[in-house]
């Protein structure tokens, strides 16, 4: 039994969840809030009950994988409804002497350490601010937001000797030792 699966989730005002048939093999479900709509096919290896304000999950006995996609189904579906009231956010700082960034309308241009500059297209439905170092990636789509996050720090990843890099704000970078000289032998 999944212990996430079972778990129901709070419908809080304002929110509208709309379960479409696609296909035989899924559903489309959409969910409208203040700050945006999102929409997510899943498989009808799950199925989905309402209860006024609430929402549960319930896996379909048909199938093999109902159990495996039961609490899946139930998360990515509590994120939607979350990213539609507050969204999420990621931060990530850059460190590193001479390391800037600077944000020209949807493009991220890093300067860190390369001989060029390097510029970042920013997806549509995700909104970048620059303070200083440290970049904010937000949005209502928590995936989307993720993988902006992690393929803005793959642009310059952090090195152990030195933590020279982009990272996560609060992210603990272990360090390496450098190497030893060696000392003379008399």
């Amino acid at each position: 039994m999944s212990r996430v699966g079972k778990k129901i989730i709070e419908v809080p005002d304002g929110v509208d969840i709309q379960i479409e048939a696609v296909s035989p093999e899924s559903n489309k479900l959409k969910v409208k809030g203040p700050k945006g709509e999102l929409e997510f096919v899943f498989p009808n290896s799950v199925s989905f009950i309402q209860k006024e304000k609430e929402f549960s999950v319930v896996p379909n006995p048909k199938f093999k994988k109902s159990k495996a996609m039961w609490g899946t189904a139930r998360a990515v579906l509590n994120n939607m409804v979350e990213g539609v009231t507050k969204g999420f956010e990621k931060k990530l700082e850059l460190q590193g002497t001479g390391y800037k960034v600077n944000l020209q309308g949807k493009k991220l241009v890093l300067d860190v350490g390369y001989s060029n500059s390097v510029n970042f297209e920013i997806p549509a439905q995700i909104e970048a601010e620059v303070e200083k170092n440290i970049i904010t990636v937000r949005g209502i789509d928590k995936q989307l937001v993720g993988e902006t996050a992690a393929l803005i720090r793959k642009v310059r990843k952090v090195e152990p000797y030195k933590g020279k890099g982009i990272r996560y704000v609060g992210e603990y970078v272990r360090r390496k030792e450098g190497k030893k000289a060696v000392g003379e032998s008399s």
